[in-house]
């Protein structure tokens, strides 16, 4: 049997539960507004001897009175009935399918997270994104920025891998996690209604990649649901999207694998009617092109915020707009009175440093003014309502709704009051903001009605620009870029591979950055005391925008081997530092003769977005070059870097509801005038920069071989190559699975040595070539084996070391001799076999005895090496056996040294020449034609020898 009709909220409830079973603690309601429309409410069942109301004070009946009316969806579900009754609480587990480009994401809620204040799944392909929001029971002390803190995490196991650290978990925030970070934090702050100081904690995890469906945007909107979803007060539902240019086509929300032909990487967030932020990176795309992507990407957003509208209705809990705090309206007329004609001559004070000690003198002349009148007072005076409600007897059937935040201590409802300082009229924290806005608005005020800003600029015009290159004499490259008030020192480091960054990412595979920019921004800069360690997230987020802006301009890795690090010390501030480090850097690049495509600029453009408030005509005014000032006072901070041809990169941040397209057009027609400007400041650099890598840069050579002969480069665990770096002095030997090996070397005599050892280590040797004067290197029973080139021996067979018999090898040689040889066979594993026998005289092979005695009487005597200048025919008289008319090259021992002495400064040249075997073929006497006469290849005084071989090809 149903009890008769309680009354909640103006609601008549009707209970479901039987009245009459005295032992259930709670009982379920259901009311009704209208036909379609029902809710469910959770009723604690009231002892019969608690209080009625009536005997409760009466502020605690009001304080009771308004958090019921902000937090009813504590007690609330909501009921829909579409032909019949479909029940979908709030809370409850729900999903809906989002179009987004040419498919659809999957967003659900209900699921997990359900304690917190909104949780949500996102679900692209097979990533997902799982993003809570909570915030904090007390409000936190008023301050002029949103309480909002971001952390976003890609786990490893959402690609099946483990961390590759010690302690097998995932450790600090990664540059790419912290970049996604802001690009969640920076759309979601504007849409933050102003005087809600709860702090507010976004978390974000990627649960599951796919390695096809990028993580970012989905992150984004999965937060802009979540924000929307919960109880934190905002204007509007955020969405984000990338978009792509592929060929001619623009594509939203692409996949890695298209990403890889496109020519723009945009990502776009805002709500159904505006835009918020775009960051993105091109090669050099035109005004119009980003444009026309951007108009792409706000559609797409458009229409996810209209589902999101949709899912809100369903599934959203109401905003907690009662927590909303403002300074009182009467304080600013206060201030401003206060403050007036010398808060305008504070502002015209052009040098930073000086505007902002003025400032701080007014603010805190304002203070004590109002705390001398009487409206701030230092003590603050407390009170505090206390409950001592009598234990009366009540009737069984009333009921009372459990209100969150009360306490149910047995029989007796108690509301925590908390002893809180109540200042008398204003706070000093009030003063302090409500000061910060009028400042902000009298200087709004000065640029639109007068049409200066606070340095004495027109809206349009550029800060005086100076750069001084090649300041620091050892660093590679350097350049000191001013602009202003703001300046910036970039250095910029070449290195080989060993320098490259490794990025840590959730595919399975090494990635390396050739290039990378460090941007550093010391509180120095701006005249403070404050932090000084790792990179916070600020100096990362500027860092890789110079980065990305550069990038295109770079030239290949085949062209230019070298690894680029660029370290952007900002020395000074007050506004666009981050372009700055792009002007800078693009000199410095130059200054170490990196040879760039061109030369790029960057600048940072801002926004009076309501000029009619301030004495104008409603037309949104466009500022270039914004200073600090102007970047916190105005509504937009727009960076964009390129040329006068194309943007590289650009990145916006809006302050207010949004813009439209018309106003970013021109604010990109104005950046392009503005950059035009800036490039042609930039050639007046005094001194220029020197576009010459400097004597104290490396060296890097970069040489070709067959793939197969890497290893023997190599070596067993890579001894060979360790051995090659300690006998030359190189730095580094990288060799590549393609054949491709970099030499990085100090000086030039140690990258020769290295190019003679590796080109004789991966030669392809040939089937009759001799090698002069080589080492015998170890003795078996069966033979000798010889070293014919560093790293390369062959088998002497016992039968091919004499023209007579020999019962031991030992006999007749011993390691260390030197013999010459000529190569016979090369066998299917690459081993070479080599005979002593096939170049001895047919006069020594019947006379074995004085063949033995001239090897003994040669071992002790140097060779002759025929010097450059000595023409072909002494050569040909001195070396080469009558009755022979084939050609063969001579090689030198790496131990044998040539006479002729070289200076430091010059790479020596030895020419090999051809001898003949046999007649030559035109029936030369000697055999030996001019043509004949070949130089094999040029080597340095102190490399190794090269083969001589006429039909050798050097690997």
């Amino acid at each position: 049997m149903l009890a008769s009709a309680n009354i909640f909220n103006g609601r008549t409830l009707q209970p479901l539960t039987d009245t009459n079973d005295n032992n259930s603690k709670f009982k379920l309601c259901l009311s009704s507004s209208s036909s379609t429309s029902y809710s469910l409410h959770l009723l604690r069942r009231r002892p019969p001897f608690f209080p009625p109301p009536s005997v409760l004070l009466p502020n605690l009946r009001k304080k009771r009175k308004k958090r019921r009316s902000g937090n009813e969806f504590l007690c609330k579900a909501s009921l829909e009935t579409t032909g019949g009754v479909t029940v979908t609480a709030a809370g409850a587990p729900y999903s809906v399918k989002i179009p987004v480009g040419d498919r659809y994401i999957l967003v659900e809620t209900g699921h997990m997270g359900r304690q917190a204040s909104g949780a949500v799944t996102a679900t692209d392909g097979e990533t997902i994104i799982y993003t809570t929001i909570c915030l904090a029971d007390v409000a936190s002390e008023p301050s002029d920025f949103f309480p909002l803190s971001v952390h976003y995490q890609e786990r490893f196991s959402a690609a099946g891998r483990t961390s590759g650290g010690f302690f097998k978990r995932e450790g600090r925030t990664k540059d790419h996690e912290v970049l996604i970070c802001r690009l969640i934090d920076r759309p979601l702050r504007p849409t933050m209604l102003k005087g809600f100081y709860h702090e507010t904690q976004i978390l974000s995890w990627v649960l599951s990649y796919d390695g096809l469906h990028p993580p970012d945007s989905l992150a984004i909107t999965a937060a802009g649901i979540a924000v929307a979803l919960s109880e934190v007060p905002n204007t509007e539902p955020v969405a984000g999207v990338r978009v792509g240019l592929i060929g001619d086509r623009f594509v939203v929300n692409p996949t890695t694998k298209e990403m890889e032909d496109s020519k723009l990487d945009l990502m776009l967030a805002g709500t159904g009617s505006a835009i918020l932020m775009i960051e993105g990176y091109c090669d050099f795309l035109p005004e119009e092109k980003l444009l026309e992507a951007v108009q792409i990407g706000q559609d797409a957003v458009k229409a996810i915020c209209t589902e999101i509208e949709a899912l809100v209705k369903k599934c959203g809990k109401p905003k907690m707009l009662d927590a909303i705090k403002l300074p009182p309206p009467e304080l600013y007329k206060h201030v401003e009175d206060i403050a007036g004609d010398e808060l305008v001559e504070a502002l015209q004070i052009k040098n930073k440093v000086p505007r902002r000690k003025a400032l701080s003198l007014l603010e805190n002349k304002v203070l004590n003014i109002l705390t001398e009148k009487g409206y701030v007072s230092k003590t603050e005076t407390v009170i505090s309502t206390e409950l001592k409600p009598d234990l009366l007897e009540e009737d069984e059937e009333d009921e009372e709704v459990v209100v969150d935040g009360e306490v149910d201590e047995g029989d007796v409802h108690i509301k925590p009051v908390s002893w809180k300082p109540t200042p008398l009229f204003f706070s000093e924290v009030d003063v302090k903001l409500v000061f910060k806005e009028v400042s902000s608005k009298f200087l709004r005020r000065r640029i639109v009605e007068g049409g200066k800003r606070s340095d004495g600029r027109t809206p349009q015009e550029i800060r005086v620009i100076h750069s001084r290159c090649g300041l620091l004499p050892r660093a590679h490259g350097s350049t000191l870029f001013t602009r202003g008030e703001t300046q910036s020192l970039a250095v910029v480091t070449l290195g080989d591979k060993q320098m490259a960054q490794k990025i840590d990412n959730l595919v399975d595979e090494e990635e390396f950055k050739r290039f990378y920019l460090q941007y550093t921004f010391p509180p120095s800069c701006v005249g403070e005391v404050g932090r000084a360690g790792a990179p916070s997230r600020r100096e990362i987020g500027h860092g890789t925008l110079a980065e990305r802006a550069l990038e295109p301009i770079l030239p290949s890795d085949d062209t230019f081997p070298y690894t680029i690090r660029v370290e952007s010390t900002i020395t000074e501030s007050n506004g666009s530092s981050s372009m700055a480090s792009v002007c800078g850097g693009c000199l410095a690049l130059q200054d170490a003769g990196v040879p760039v495509r061109c030369s790029i600029a960057g600048i940072a453009m801002g926004l009076v977005l309501d000029t009619k408030e301030f004495g104008g005509d409603g037309t949104p005014l466009i500022l270039s070059d914004i200073t600090g000032g102007e970047d916190q006072s105005g509504d937009m901070d727009f960076k964009v870097a390129g040329n006068d041809e194309g943007i590289t990169a650009f990145q916006m941040d809006i302050k207010v509801g949004g813009i439209t397209l018309p106003i970013m057009k021109q604010a990109l027609l104005q950046a392009r005038d503005g950059r035009k400007h800036i490039l042609a400041e930039m050639l007046k650099s005094d001194p220029p920069p020197s576009k010459s890598i400097s004597k104290h840069a490396p060296i890097i050579h970069v040489m070709k071989v067959q793939p197969e002969k890497i290893n023997l480069i190599i070596g067993s665990g890579g001894k060979k190559v360790k051995s090659i770096i300690e006998e030359t002095g190189v730095e580094a030997i990288d060799t590549q699975d393609d054949g491709v090996v970099k030499i990085t070397a100090k000086d030039l005599p140690s990258l020769e040595r290295t190019k003679a050892i590796i080109n004789n280590l991966t030669m392809v040797p040939s089937i009759g070539d001799i090698y002069r004067n080589c080492e015998i290197k170890s003795i078996a029973p069966y033979g000798v084996f010889v070293e014919i080139a560093p790293g390369r021996e062959g088998l002497c067979h016992i039968s091919e070391l004499s023209a007579s018999w020999l019962a031991k090898a030992e006999d007749a040689f011993k390691v260390g001799d030197r013999v010459d040889v000529k190569l016979i066979e090369v066998n299917e594993k690459g081993q070479l076999r080599l005979s002593r026998r096939a170049l001895l005289p047919d006069s020594d092979k019947d006379n074995p005895g004085k063949e033995t005695s001239q090897k003994a009487s040669d071992k002790n005597k140097p060779k002759k090496t025929s010097s450059p200048a000595k023409s072909a025919s002494a050569v040909e008289n001195s070396e080469m056996p009558k009755g022979k008319g084939k050609a063969v090259k001579l090689t030198e021992s790496p131990k044998s040294k040539p006479t002729e002495n070289k200076s430091e400064s010059e790479d020596k040249v030895v020419k090999r020449l051809v001898i003949p075997e046999k007649e030559g073929p035109n029936g030369d006497k000697d055999g030996l034609s001019k043509s004949s006469v070949e130089p094999v290849m040029n080597i340095s005084s102190k490399s190794a020898s090269a083969v001589v071989n006429g039909e050798a090809n050097i690997g």
